[in-house]
């Protein structure tokens, strides 16, 4: 009787939407998840609201969920903020997990909206220098760049466009798991190129272009080896989550073959491991307590979503949700395991690369993908027979891996 369920859950399509309002995106995230729950505004007794660009692109400083809610018909009940990087909407659907499971109430919103696409391009991209400790900018760089040591970059592989200090970080990751490992550059094409084909079939995706190997690896430079395919574009956007208890579902008469049980909550922070130490890393200890909190093993998953915000990002993910050891994820991404029909089909939506990435709404829209996934309703990317999925979304950097990281686990009883 303590169970969880999401009832309705929406998604704006992600792109660039430089015509619309942030508000406008978010209040058609809330009319579809109320659609979709078949409840009103009214019925909900808390809300939480996920944004990071509402400060420093709209310079709502304070008060952001406040007023968005006040502008899309909810006021009155209590609305918590939240930011935790890219993890935020996730982090928002965690704590109003934990906000019915207090029982301080028996429905409860959570919602993610995001318009990065001002402009002026400098200030989105200025955005991420703010994921991690900014009074340590310079060590925590070369840090991190320096897990790629090691591994020279061929000639003609960087870019000379300006992108995100992130990228090179991530591109470090793929090369320190490159030297380690035996990783290939061409693995993790097969990771984007699949991540792309499958969001042709995705409409709500920011990019619908299919991709192959070749055309990855052919694509212009990042910084070796992430080609432009393998990263995830900057994105507006907005997805919403209604998650009733027991009680919620009974009060309002909810369709209770479109519900989805959430069989596990998680939020973990990084610790200062070191970096040849994957088993103590933040991601495989959240699955591990993921598994355990929902009577379920890596064997038991249908279908994932993860935090590939660089294609790297996949191939380690697949590794820490124990899909396959560690190590072992780019051969099974070239091998085809993580493509629909695979073993385990991981990203199905597009991932972070297609659909694209308006952080605070990014964790949600993952959560839509794989509740769509249960309710048979994904068409052309539909996985068969699909009864558990994770979803697992990152954010921020400290140490060697996210500062804060969410893995959710949802079933269809």
């Amino acid at each position: 009787m303590n169970n969880i369920y999401i009832a309705g859950i929406a998604m704006t399509v992600f792109g660039r939407h430089f015509e619309r309002s942030l508000d406008d995106l978010a209040g058609e995230a809330l009319q579809g998840a109320l659609r979709d729950a078949g409840c009103n505004a009214a019925d909900i007794g808390a809300a939480f609201y996920a944004g990071i660009t509402n400060g420093p692109l709209q310079g709502q400083l304070s008060i952001p969920g406040q007023v968005v809610f006040s502008k899309i018909g909810i006021e009155g009940i209590p609305v918590f903020n939240v930011e935790n990087a890219c993890a935020s909407g996730s982090t928002a659907v965690h704590l109003a997990f934990q906000h019915l499971k207090a029982g301080a109430c028996d429905v409860a919103l959570a919602l993610g909206a995001e318009k990065m696409n001002v402009p002026d391009k400098a200030r989105s991209l200025a955005l991420f220098e703010s994921g991690w400790d900014v009074a340590r900018v310079d060590e925590n760089f070369a840090t991190l760049a320096a897990l790629g040591d090691g591994v020279v970059p061929p000639a003609g592989s960087e870019s000379e466009r300006p992108y995100s200090r992130f990228m090179k970080i991530y591109a470090a990751m793929c090369r320190y798991h490159m030297k380690t490992y035996g990783t290939t550059q061409r693995q993790i094409a097969a990771v984007s190129a699949k991540n792309h084909q499958h969001s042709v079939h995705n409409p709500y995706s920011q990019f619908r272009q299919p991709f192959t190997i070749d055309e990855v690896l052919a694509a212009p430079p990042i910084t070796y080896p992430i080609t432009l395919p393998m990263c995830a574009p900057v994105t507006d956007g907005a997805a919403a989550a209604i998650l009733c208890t027991e009680a919620g579902l009974r009060r309002l008469g909810l369709d209770r073959k479109r519900y989805v049980r959430v069989a596990a909550s998680v939020i973990r922070s990084f610790t200062h491991r070191p970096v040849d130490a994957p088993e103590r890393g933040i991601g495989h200890l959240a699955a591990l307590q993921a598994y355990a909190q929902a009577g379920l093993g890596p064997g038991d998953i249908d279908v994932a979503e993860v935090h590939d915000a660089s294609a790297m990002g996949e191939i380690i993910q697949a590794e820490n949700l124990g899909f396959v050891p560690f190590g072992e994820g780019g051969p099974a991404a070239e091998r085809g395991d993580f493509t629909l029909g695979g073993r385990i089909p991981v990203n199905t939506s597009g991932g972070l690369e297609s659909k694209g990435h308006p952080l605070g709404a990014t964790g949600i829209g993952q959560l839509y993908e794989l509740v769509t996934q249960l309710r048979g309703e994904a068409g052309a990317r539909q996985v068969q027979g699909a009864r558990h999925a994770i979803q697992e979304n990152g954010g921020g950097l400290q140490g060697v891996e996210e500062a804060a990281l969410a893995i959710h686990i949802v079933s269809k009883d």
